[in-house]
């Protein structure tokens, strides 16, 4: 009987990982393919077979997976992930279910998973979050206080972009994103208020050029914090399979005598 140290060895294998990410890639296209009513006539059989096809082999490495880690396959939240999109996949189509049915394409997500690269991005992208939200905080505090002033400054002249608080909110929003902030909005009302540059220009200045990069640079610190993490676990998993190794061969050299 093949023991459960040897099938994880075996899943963990960069040949196993490519074959995955070809398969998860040829499912998805499989799946966008579903989408055609022209190509489901025409090939709507052989479109069906290989995404059975692909769901089989996921079902397979995932209990494979289950049975060489056991319990502790739950203690990762990535393991979670996996199994809880293969179950939604495996949920029948009718019933009511077509819902989640729709939800096959989620499939397509367990690239992320099964590559280390992008593992760490989402992991950077997690550790980001509480730093975030402070900046975020504080784009909200800078917005409405500048709505406020925005409002209350062009709000008379130019009520479809500044009549009330809520307006105002959307029109600084775009002006935020850069999208067509100067020839739809800040020029019209520079013609009527010749020094309304005096506003618009440190608005941008602090939310765009400053405030946003702060979350850039959290982002990029957190994935430099996940690289680290990440180059320390694999570290120690190759320490600890040498010392198994070790005890292995002392084991064998104490049955020899």
């Amino acid at each position: 009987m093949i023991s459960r140290h040897a099938i994880l060895q075996f899943l963990d294998r960069p040949q196993v990982t490519r074959f995955l990410v070809a398969v998860i890639i040829i499912n998805a296209v499989t799946l966008g393919m579903e989408t055609s009513v022209t190509l489901m006539a025409q090939a709507g059989g052989l479109i069906h077979f290989v995404d059975q096809a692909c769901l089989a082999i996921f079902v397979a490495e995932l209990a494979a997976r289950l049975y060489g880690m056991g319990l502790r396959f739950f203690k990762s939240g990535w393991n979670i992930f996996d199994f809880v999109i293969v179950t939604i996949s495996l949920v029948p189509a009718g019933a009511g279910f077509s819902v989640l049915r729709a939800l096959r394409i989620l499939r397509v997500l367990r690239v992320i998973s099964v590559t280390p690269s992008l593992r760490r991005v989402i992991d950077g992208l997690g550790r980001a979050l509480p730093g975030m939200g402070s900046v975020f905080l504080l784009i909200l505090i800078i917005c409405y206080i500048a709505a406020v002033i925005a409002t209350k400054l062009f709000g008379q002249e130019f009520p479809q972009y500044f009549g009330s608080l809520g307006t105002t909110a959307f029109t600084l929003f775009q002006i935020m994103t850069l999208e067509g902030w100067s020839g739809e909005i800040v020029r019209p009302v520079m013609e009527v208020y010749p020094y309304a540059w005096a506003y618009f220009v440190p608005f941008i200045l602090i939310t765009t050029f400053a405030v946003l990069n702060l979350i850039v640079g959290q982002i990029v610190s957190s994935m430099q914090e996940a690289a680290s993490e990440d180059e320390r676990e694999v570290a120690l998993v190759f320490e600890t399979k040498v010392l198994e190794r070790l005890a292995e061969i002392e084991r064998k050299l104490d049955a020899k005598g």
